[in-house]
């Protein structure tokens, strides 16, 4: 009897061990401040659909987090890549190996999302997407340690081009920007259209940053191709599609651009964008949640948000969210938590991360409003269609990520 009660005496004291073992561990893990990191275009052509308003975006994230998760305060880094690669994965090793920075988000320009997706996979930090296009993120060159956020080519070009040729609008010509962006975008609306019948007449490639089209215009002009599409973005979009209208050629095409902001058309006015198409990932006035956290963001930027900073924001909530719940900032411990919980906020209702990094939620198809149509200081958008998530977004069934097969 003596030495079964030394035996469960001595089982006691084992399992009290354990347990404060574990949550010395944990202690130990929570240690330090959680250091977010914004990685953004500070200067460039998407300064205004990302930049600073995505620190703002993060900042109000950490800041509705109470600032700190039990005793370790959330700190936030920002920086300007430049849209040079290697000046990203400087930033980004110097923010990982001297810093500590846990996870870098927003990243507009597809290419250096792909160099920073190499990265922190080789490095176990995690990044979150909310800018970048290119659909190599959550396919051929997935990680486990990557979560595309907000929308991809896949989602606007090929989403938009379905609608377009179901139209009848099937002869199309692009504009395309000369890196990932553009050759994503025009890559997967080519599919789509050459899939229901449509036939893609020509497409020209432009440097980004591009002042003039003028050569540009003329050549899809002289295609005589039903649909001009701009596969750019920021500047160059704003650009393109003014001079598209200054050339005259909204008379006899359709003018489109698969990735608009509603940045782009508070710069061109309504008077040039009206009529535009395409798909949007969030708009400010969709409802009362969406119009309450777009307030408090305005009174901060003098700006609505556009789907980037609204995008930037859910996904440094969501991850706050995941290192509360794991009760550590451990990359995987946190990255399992995150794809457990569903994404439910003002951004996403209901929204899943997938297997191939996507973070799957509802899309919007809008269409720009007239003058005489806009009642109120950035009323721009009707919403035509709300696109469910399982067909906004490519089918896992085909996906060529490498962790869905």
């Amino acid at each position: 009897m003596k030495d079964q009660k030394k035996q469960i005496k001595a089982l006691v004291i084992l399992a009290c061990g354990v347990l404060f073992g574990t949550v010395a561990v944990q202690a130990q893990t929570l240690e330090g401040p959680i250091k977010i990191g914004v990685l953004s275009d500070m200067s460039g052509p998407y300064a205004d659909q990302a930049g600073a308003g995505s620190v703002e975006a993060a900042r109000m994230a950490i800041e509705d987090a109470g600032n700190k998760i039990g005793n370790q305060p959330i700190e936030l880094v920002s920086a300007d890549h430049q849209h040079k690669t290697d000046v990203a994965t400087s930033i980004v090793r110097h923010w990982i190996d001297v810093d500590g920075v846990d996870v870098i988000a927003d990243m507009p320009n597809s290419g250096v999302a792909l160099a920073v997706q190499a990265l922190v996979k080789e490095k176990k930090k995690i990044a979150l997407y909310a800018t970048a296009a290119t659909t190599e993120l959550t396919g051929k060159q997935c990680s486990p340690n990557g979560i595309q956020w907000v929308y991809d080519a896949y989602s606007n070009a090929a989403g938009l081009a379905k609608a377009l040729v179901a139209k009848g609008d099937k002869s199309w010509f692009f504009l395309t920007v000369d890196y990932a962006l553009g050759i994503s975008l025009q890559a997967e609306a080519s599919k789509a259209i050459t899939a229901l019948g449509g036939t893609v007449v020509g497409s020209v490639r432009h440097p980004l940053n591009n002042p003039d089209f003028s050569s540009f215009l003329l050549q899809a002009q002289a295609s005589d191709a039903k649909v001009i599409a701009f596969a750019n973005a920021g500047s160059d979009t704003i650009n393109s599609v003014k001079q598209a209208q200054e050339f005259g050629l909204t008379k006899d095409h359709v003018i489109v651009a698969p990735l608009v902001y509603i940045s782009d058309i508070h710069s061109m006015g309504l008077p040039m964008a009206q009529g535009l198409t395409y798909i949007e990932g969030f708009y400010w006035d969709l409802n009362d949640d969406t119009r309450a956290w777009s307030k408090r963001f305005f009174e901060r930027r003098k700006a609505m948000p556009t789907m980037t900073h609204a995008g930037v924001y859910s996904a440094v909530s969501h991850y706050l969210k995941a290192v509360k719940a794991a009760g550590t900032s451990d990359t995987q411990a946190v990255l399992a938590k995150m794809r457990e919980m569903p994404v439910d906020d003002f951004f996403s209702r209901g929204g899943t991360i997938r297997k191939d990094g996507r973070m799957a939620h509802d899309m919007l198809l809008v269409q720009v409003k007239t003058p005489a149509e806009s009642k109120y200081p950035w009323d721009y958008y009707k919403v035509l269609a709300t696109l469910p998530a399982d067909q906004a977004f490519r089918p896992l069934s085909e996906s060529e990520c490498p962790l869905v097969k």
